[in-house]
């Protein structure tokens, strides 16, 4: 990487609000990305992710609202912060009839400073697809290809925009895999998505946002942490198991019954939990035949959030 050294926030946005006619699909966000880190948004379709993002890239012009990155005003210095990002658009369009290292070497001639193409191709593991078409790539290889060309400039900040969506499973975990490679090089990764695990595994920071705003943003960990009942408790009991007796327990805020016959006890603390449950089982002489504690999710701080579910 290269050129002066970014200062601790690498971009800063305040007051982001963009208007298609009467809508704002952007309406009035702020946060700040630090330098170095994996900066997730989550949010179903619609959030407004994709449009906060283009405007942060120079891809979309705001109707309101100030964004800097790499310590640059964007609308002043936009050529300045386009040749220091890489950007990976949710859909890509290539030219049909060049190889990968054809489009690569096409795509680094835009830059003064560009990565040679066998060596972009090396670090996606598509050394040997490199006299290949895109169209002959599968869905994993067309996404670590498209994440390539991201990386031609050698850019200080990459933003990846639903970089999984449409993959199976092995493929996303190994598009996972190759986005804490960029990371541990140094660079910043802003990404959008709407996969909780995805936020979760990836990112230190989350910008939840729902309908235009950000409704939550902290680190993962913090955010379930705030949730009134943060842990469920999964409890299978032989005999004479009460709920009256399980509702009663240390820092159970509520006992559901599920359709597999396990009690379901909502916690505010399940290291307190967890103790007063087996007292409770010893002196009531139930024994406990399963027991499993279940942290909650990104999703469910979404519900808490909102009143409704992220894949609604």
């Amino acid at each position: 990487m290269k050129g002066n050294q970014p200062p601790d926030d690498v971009i800063k946005v305040e007051g982001l609000v963009k208007r298609f006619g009467t809508l704002a699909a952007v309406d009035g966000i702020s946060f700040s990305v630090r330098r170095g880190e994996v900066f997730g948004i989550l949010g179903p379709n619609g959030a407004g992710k994709t449009t906060a993002l283009e405007c942060i890239e120079g891809l979309q012009k705001p109707t309101a609202g100030q964004i800097q990155v790499l310590g640059m005003d964007l609308q002043r210095d936009a050529e300045q912060v386009k040749a220091r990002i890489g950007v990976q658009l949710q859909a890509s369009a290539y030219f049909e009839y060049l190889t990968l290292r054809e489009i690569l070497r096409l795509f680094g001639r835009f830059y003064p400073h560009h990565v040679p193409p066998d060596e972009l191709l090396s670090k996606v593991s598509l050394s040997e697809k490199a006299n290949t078409t895109v169209g002959k790539l599968s869905g994993g290889q067309r996404q670590r290809f498209t994440i390539a060309a991201t990386l031609v400039n050698d850019p200080d900040v990459v933003f990846l925009d639903e970089p999984t969506t449409g993959l199976d499973p092995q493929a996303r975990r190994s598009l996972w895999d190759f986005i804490q490679e960029i990371h541990r090089e140094g660079r910043t990764v802003v990404l959008t998505t709407h996969y909780m695990e995805e936020a979760e595994f990836l990112c230190q920071r989350v910008a939840i946002m729902d309908r235009g705003k950000i409704v939550a943003l902290d680190t993962p960990t913090n955010l379930v942490r705030a949730l009134p009942t943060p842990y469920q408790v999964k409890v299978v009991a032989g005999g004479d198991a009460s709920k009256d007796g399980l509702e009663a327990l240390d820092c159970v805020k509520g006992v559901g019954f599920g359709e597999d016959g396990a009690f379901y006890l909502r916690s505010a603390d399940a290291a307190r939990t967890l103790p007063a449950l087996l007292t409770w089982a010893n002196q009531s002489q139930v024994r406990l035949e399963h027991l499993e504690v279940q942290p909650a999710t990104l999703e469910d701080v979404f519900l808490e959030l909102t009143g409704h579910a992220l894949r609604e």
